[in-house]
């Protein structure tokens, strides 16, 4: 009898370890309620993460900056979605001798390139300014702290103005803090968000809000706005995705979105992230079909990185035999002939079937 109930127990601790194995709860850290990033996050807990076996809360954030940290040292978050220039202002600083992002960024590991985010200069309907290599005297609310945002924004300023910002002319709001000031006591000049369009943030706005606000163009063909462009990519705001803000296009700029994870050792962690990987290889179709519209540009192509970046090695393994597998099989699928008409021309090439 006390063996039964010895391997009773054993048997019921293999089963308790085998559940464990199947499962993980996760957490990817992303942004704002209302920005482009927890929407990302959200379809990923949708639709790729139940297959995977995990599920997957979509956090808010603070932004990038902070995502890193949360990354790095809070329980449960084994992926988060970083900008492009917030992971590289990070290197820039560990190779310039400083401990803290040295061991920050060291063991952080991109799953994949996403897409392209717009920055939005947002000013006063009434203001002067026009494009944004004007906005060097102006009052900028450049967003929170730890948030990419406040990075790109700052760092887009210097690239263009050859200067920091300088802090007298600098505000940490919150967007939704920041517009107020910007409408109502007019104290700040210009506002800048980054979200991939449509931005929810300007998609939820009133036709009234033409009245009040619009968007500053970015002239690619200024010397100021080139020197940018060495980090930052040209884009076009789509009047189509803000018709009670734009009349428009609007000549933009954007920054690259990763989705990034942590160089993971355990056996159940990396057995799950290659699910994961599988997962969203094999729901790639369903993520641009029923996702944010920004996986339509999204590409499963995984592209060599800058110097210090790193992919994490069992998630491109599996991600690459799955993308190759769907390459083989597309290229394996029978040609449907094409019916033309027997025109003239056809006739003259000999292309006519009796």
């Amino acid at each position: 009898m006390r063996i039964v109930r010895t391997g009773l127990a054993l048997a019921c601790a293999l089963a308790t370890l085998a559940a464990q194995a199947a499962s993980a709860d996760y957490k990817i850290v992303t942004a704002s309620e209302r920005g482009t990033y927890i929407q990302i996050g959200r379809d990923l807990a949708r639709f790729v993460a139940p297959d995977a076996d995990i599920t997957l809360e979509a956090l808010p954030s603070a932004g990038s900056a902070e995502n890193v940290q949360r990354l790095r040292n809070e329980p449960g978050v084994k992926l988060a979605l970083v900008q492009s220039d917030v992971y590289q202002a990070f290197l820039d600083r560990a190779s310039a001798g400083n401990p803290q992002a040295a061991e920050t960024i060291k063991p952080l590991r991109v799953v994949m390139p996403l897409y392209n985010e717009e920055i939005y200069f947002i000013t006063r309907a009434d203001s002067p300014l026009q494009s944004v290599h004007e906005i060097r005297d102006a009052k900028i609310n450049v967003g929170p702290l730890l948030s990419g945002t406040a990075l790109s924004a700052t760092t887009l300023y210097k690239q263009m103005f050859g200067k920091p910002l300088p802090e007298g002319q600098a505000s940490y709001l919150s967007n939704e803090e920041a517009l107020v000031k910007l409408t109502v006591d007019k104290s700040i000049d210009v506002v800048v968000a980054v979200a991939g369009q449509p931005a929810k943030l300007l998609v939820d706005m009133k036709p009234e809000a033409r009245q009040l606000i619009r968007l500053l163009k970015f002239d690619a063909s200024n010397p100021a706005s080139k020197a940018a462009l060495q980090t930052y990519f040209p884009s076009v705001i789509k009047a189509s995705n803000y018709p009670n803000l734009l009349p428009e296009d609007v000549p933009g700029v954007a920054v690259k979105a990763f989705l990034v994870t942590f160089n993971y050792g355990r056996a159940d962690t990396t057995t799950h992230l290659t699910r994961f990987a599988r997962s969203l290889c094999q729901n790639f179709p369903t993520l641009q079909a029923e996702g944010h519209p920004k996986w339509k540009e999204v590409s499963l192509s995984l592209p060599p990185l800058g110097k210090g970046w790193s992919y994490y090695a069992p998630m491109v393994r599996e991600m690459n035999t799955c993308a190759n597998a769907q390459t083989q099989a597309r290229a394996n699928r029978p040609v449907q002939p094409v019916s033309t008409q027997c025109g003239q021309q056809e006739r003259i090439l000999g292309l006519c079937r009796p």
